[in-house]
């Protein structure tokens, strides 16, 4: 997988590159643009860093030539011969004055505690880190390549060198004697350009291919080819790196070839196969992987199961051929690139590194090292902290470090490319420093306010303010300064944390100013608790739109929850009412608000007739009838008017017949309009109409006036509405009151057809002659006849109406009409006697009654003089007490007539066991 290059400018401890640099970087972007334009991006996997410290002032004075790394150091040669010693972050910890020439190699154990380097002065030096122990080996030739034995110090100081003499070098510290013993592994084959050891494994490089040695064996156990058409080793120089220990992958020119060194078999799995024997036992070497690349390669290193190229773009790119030549032109050189390709060349990321002096450079002129690790890590470039592997790009005058991007690293590349979601997904899994969701928050809500996307910022705020008050007015005043509010006001906690109460009154009058946001201000209003903020700067900015276009019943509503908050009961009222809130009913209760309902009525009526009803008559004391009925009657609806004044004058009338008698004429017509079956018991109930007074048919009579009429107008202009509506008993009554009972009479008889309500009408009228036309009207129909005889037993005499009967009228069911008469007829004459029978019992039984009661006296106390009392009887004598009790006594001594019986009584009733006291005078002249 190919992708565009891009450019990553690489920083010293921090900080970008400056000059040229950064201004080339900028215009070959541009440049590039519009080819990337339809190519996803891929991220880089690494990132880069100058290597700061004593690195600047050693560049500056100095070039660079070689570098190795150990786990603990960085060691730099340069074209002056001398070796720097440095830790990663490039502070210079020693100096060794090593050669005179320029360093072309370095090499460390694997302790790393020796370092040996070789220069083109033929020398090669051995150097111990911690110690002054200094070696130095003449060659006379110049020196291109060494390798330390990994245990250099047990393994009696082994090393191999190589140069343009050609030879393959290991010396062996002697046992005893001193000095050192010489091997010659390889000779004749051109110059040595690239050494590598790894355990028992030397790989060298020359003209002729890459060799690997096993140096427990002494024997050689591969050879691979050098790639044909690849410019020559002393333009591009092959490059080696041990991928673990049974890995060697080789880079030279445009080729890439991995070679695993492989026991127990004696073919290889691709069939490749370069083996010195065929012994199972013994090693060889599998080529495993080989791909060619666009570039020269200039350093390669393990990056996990993935490598990490350095690449030099030749100028002859551009024709796609390369050449073994110098290029002919200076200052033309293209940047040096980062490339992150897998085994099978799927190239992963491409990074162009803005070196400083890049133009003037070759391929030979860059190297690559990179700090030794375990390489078990996977190829998604997921390393342990502290694990990551560090590469570190030299050129004559910089050095640029790489290692694997972090999670703050791919947070900060998904924001660069605005993919805020994404960053913000990655920082809640808990990639990178927890402090970074405030900052990826705080550049994500910047990048919808950007994009206007205002609605998907407000949604986050939640999530990415959390519990900070600051944070959130900060954002509550942004949107407001957008005009945006509305889309963050249903996210705007009211507790943890509580904002200060001019953010919430500043969200609210925001919702004021649009009419799309009322019913978002209602719902809010609502849901806020009423501490959090002042309900009186929201009202002031309601008020003036009281009357305007924008008012909204949303908004109404809103105000008055706000009058309710600010205990303004009597405005909110008259909004509810206005909005016909069924829950204004409550409302009144609630508050005590009976007073403030007189110019609500209607509005009040028409939401809850009954219960606006059932509230005014229980408080007419404090809304008295007339101003009701003066509201309903100024309605604009004229029919509504009618039925609502019905409603409430009835519901007045059944409470309270004498209240609304102001109103009974009026009372009338709504009945014959909306309840017919009412009005007769209204007419016969009511006596508060007025007889004078025109109010019922002023439309049809408009043109009559009260002088033609005088009192009885009401009553004709009553009749012609009953007539109209056909209210036939209503039209009775109005006949019977204007003093036509005849035609009253006559309504009974010939529309209602009702005989007994005739003889009822005729009763309560008194009046003989009225009984005469009742028969007379009769006899014109015969079923009449046979009614009249049974409902007028007791009023008049069936004999007399038979008489008045013409000679041949046939009656029906006449013989059983008669019969029932005459049974009728004696059940009476006998209630009649046996009621007069009652009566004279009754009669006597109360003379008698009355007669003892009489008899009895009134005793009367003196209250001046306690020892006179007087008794006092009915029969109008009186006595002194004391004189009556001698007189009493005296009589029954004389009397003979005492009764032997205790139990008793005497002629008056009373038990003789009692005192009595009789008028001495009465009692005397009776006996």
């Amino acid at each position: 997988m190919s992708t565009a290059r891009r450019g990553h400018s690489p920083q010293e401890n921090g900080v970008g590159g400056h000059g040229e640099d950064g201004r080339e970087e900028g215009e070959e972007e541009d440049g590039e643009e519009g080819e990337g334009e339809d190519e996803l991006e891929e991220e880089p996997r690494l990132k880069y860093q100058r290597l700061g410290g004593s690195v600047p002032a050693i560049v500056s004075t100095d070039a660079a030539a070689a570098i190795a790394v150990a786990d603990r150091m960085v060691a730099l040669g340069t074209h002056s011969g001398t070796l720097h010693i440095l830790d990663f972050q490039g502070n210079q910890v020693k100096e060794i004055a090593a050669h005179t020439a320029t360093i072309n190699d370095i090499s460390f154990d694997a302790d790393g505690e020796y370092i040996g380097s070789c220069s083109d002065d033929g020398t090669a030096v051995i150097s111990s880190l911690f110690t002054d122990e200094k070696l130095k080996f003449e060659y006379h030739r110049p020196m291109k390549a060494i390798a330390l034995d990994p245990d250099y110090y047990w393994n009696y100081r082994r090393f191999a060198t190589g140069g343009l003499a050609g030879q393959v070098l290991v010396l062996t510290k002697k046992t005893w004697g001193g000095g050192y013993h010489k091997k010659v592994l390889r000779d004749g084959e051109g110059p040595i350009h690239s050494m590598k050891w790894r355990t028992d494994l030397l790989a060298w490089a020359n003209d002729a291919g890459v060799k690997v040695h096993d140096m427990k064996m002494d024997k050689g156990i591969a050879f691979i080819e050098r790639p044909k058409g690849i410019p020559r080793p002393e333009f591009l120089l092959p490059q080696l790196v041990w991928q673990g220990d049974t890995v060697l992958v080789i880079g030279w020119g445009t080729s890439v070839k991995i070679a695993a060194i492989r026991t127990d078999s004696s073919q290889g799995l691709n069939g490749i196969q370069r083996s010195i024997t065929t012994a199972s036992y013994e090693k060889y070497v599998d080529i495993v992987g080989s791909f060619q690349t666009g570039y020269h390669i200039s350093g390669i290193a393990p990056f996990g199961d993935l490598l990490v190229v350095l690449a030099y773009i030749p100028e002859e790119d551009k024709q796609n051929h390369f050449s073994n030549s110098v290029p002919s032109r200076q200052g033309t050189a293209q940047r040096p690139e980062i490339h992150l390709v897998s085994w099978k060349d799927d190239e992963l990321t491409t990074d162009a590194l803005p070196i400083h002096g890049y133009e003037h450079y070759k391929a030979k002129d860059y190297a690559l090292a990179h700090a030794p690790f375990s390489g078990s890590s996977n190829a998604g470039g997921q390393w342990a902290a502290g694990d990551e592997p560090l590469y570190y790009i030299v050129s004559p005058k910089d050095i640029v470090v790489a290692k694997p991007r972090d999670a703050e690293d791919h947070i900060s590349w998904l924001l660069q490319h605005g993919w805020h979601e994404k960053a913000l997904a990655a920082v809640e899994e808990g990639q990178g420093r927890t402090e970074l969701l405030d900052e990826v928050g705080l550049r994500y809500l910047d990048h919808l306010i950007i994009e206007r996307k205002y609605a998907e910022a407000a949604r986050l705020c939640p999530k990415l303010l959390r519990g900070s008050p600051s944070a959130w007015e900060r954002w509550v005043f942004h949107f407001a300064h957008l005009r945006q509010l509305a889309v963050l006001v249903p996210y705007i906690p009211t507790e943890n944390p509580q904002l200060s109460d001019t953010a919430y009154e500043v969200a609210l009058v925001a919702l004021t100013t649009n009419p799309s946001f009322h019913e978002l201000l209602l719902m809010t209003v609502k849901k806020w608790p009423p501490a959090l903020y002042s309900a009186l700067p929201v009202i002031s900015a309601i008020e003036p739109q009281l009357n305007s276009s924008s008012m909204t019943d949303s908004l109404k509503e809103a105000l008055a929850e706000l009058y309710v908050i600010n205990h303004q009961y009597d405005k909110a009222l008259s909004l509810y009412a206005e909005l016909l809130k069924p829950e204004v009913f409550e409302f009144i209760e609630k508050h005590n608000l009976h007073d403030a309902i007189h110019d609500k009525v209607v509005n009040l009526m028409t939401l809850d007739s009954k219960r606006t009803v059932n509230l005014l008559i229980q408080h007419r004391d404090i809304i008295p009838p007339n101003e009701v009925i003066e509201e309903l009657l100024h309605t604009s609806k004229s029919r509504k008017k009618k039925h609502l004044l019905h409603l409430y004058l009835h519901a007045l009338f059944e409470t309270d017949m004498n209240a609304g008698k102001d109103f009974h004429d009026m009372q009338v017509e709504l009945y014959a309009d909306y309840e017919p079956r009412m009005l007769l018991p209204f007419l016969c109930t009511s006596q508060h109409y007025r007889l004078d007074k025109v109010i019922i048919l002023k439309k049809i009579f408009h043109s009559l006036t009260s002088e033609i009429l005088g009192n009885d107008m009401w009553l004709f202009q009553a009749y012609e509405i009953f007539a109209q509506k056909e209210l036939l008993r209503e039209q009775v009554f109005v006949l019977g009151r204007m003093g036509n009972a005849k035609d009253a009479l006559s309504t009974i008889i010939n529309k209602l057809e009702d005989i007994q309500e005739a003889v009822e009408f005729v009763m309560e009228q008194h009046d003989d002659e009225l009984w005469e036309e009742l028969i007379r009207q009769c006899l014109q129909k015969p079923e009449m006849v046979g009614m009249l005889l049974e409902h007028t037993v007791g009023n008049l005499d069936p004999l007399y109406i038979v008489s008045l009967v013409p000679d041949g009228l046939e009656i029906p069911r006449l013989q059983d009409r008669l019969v029932k008469i005459v049974t009728d007829y004696r059940t009476e004459t006998s209630l009649r006697h046996g009621c007069n029978d009652i009566l004279k019992a009754d009669c006597v039984n109360l003379l008698v009654k009355y007669y003892h009661k009489a008899r009895r006296g009134v005793y009367m106390a003196n209250m001046d003089e306690e020892d006179i009392s007087v008794i006092v009887f009915y029969c109008c004598h009186s006595y002194h007490l004391s004189c009556l009790e001698v007189g009493l006594d005296l009589m029954k001594s004389n009397s003979s007539s005492q009764d032997s019986d205790e139990g008793s009584e005497d002629d008056d009733g009373i038990p003789s066991g009692e005192s009595r006291m009789r008028c001495v005078l009465c009692t005397t002249a009776a006996a």
